[in-house]
């Protein structure tokens, strides 16, 4: 029977499409389904486009599989031996695997959470830096996110504002509580946080 079954490889910036044409008896088939699966398992996932990429191609393998499925077994006395169809994908090591885009996915969520750009009002921040003179204006922070209950917490986000990096006149006007604020500015990216200090220190200016 013929049938073409898929496999990936992600490369960080790079995807391969891999390839396997038939025919196929039952045996060849299903060896051949299963050692395509098991190797993108673990070397499909390394990308971000890996990640969306390899659920599918394996996905679109499974039609393929069912009708290999349904051929009888090999008779006797073939012109050439039947691939041994070895150990099924989810009896075999490749099958941790599947936590590498469990683990990624999880990293990924965890920077997001920590980085100020996706902070939103009731957020608390949290910066490495000290300062150096009291109240004074800090250039150089270290900001992330943080838990408002961590100790570490140094601010509350009262207000947000995007586009601008005027935070003294902003976060006066529109928010009363806030006795500091964070400004960061990379090339056209401008936004300012307005914060409400924590803990018993003059109002915090952070730029980046």
């Amino acid at each position: 029977m013929n049938a073409t079954f898929r496999g990936h490889l992600g490369l960080i910036v790079i995807l391969k499409y891999l390839k396997r044409r038939g025919p196929y008896c039952r045996s060849c088939g299903i060896a051949t389904h299963r050692e395509m699966t098991s190797d993108s398992l673990w070397q499909g996932w390394w990308g971000i486009p890996s990640m969306i990429v390899n659920p599918i191609i394996m996905l679109i393998n499974i039609p393929q599989r069912l009708k290999v499925n349904k051929l009888p077994e090999p008779l006797p006395g073939a012109p050439r031996p039947p691939m041994n169809p070895g150990k099924p994908v989810y009896l075999r090591p490749t099958m941790v695997g599947l936590i590498i885009p469990a683990v990624l996915v999880s990293l990924i969520v965890f920077m997001v959470q920590r980085d100020p750009e996706f902070a939103d009002v009731g957020d608390c921040i949290h910066n490495s830096n000290v300062l150096i003179v009291p109240g004074g204006i800090d250039t150089d922070p270290d900001v992330t996110v943080v838990p408002c209950s961590d100790p570490k917490a140094d601010a509350r986000i009262v207000g947000r504002e995007e586009g601008t990096n005027d935070g003294e006149s902003v976060c006066r006007k529109s928010y009363p509580a806030a006795d500091g604020y964070y400004i960061y500015r990379r090339g056209g990216d401008r936004y300012t946080l307005c914060l409400q200090s924590l803990k018993q220190k003059p109002r915090p200016v952070l730029t980046s």
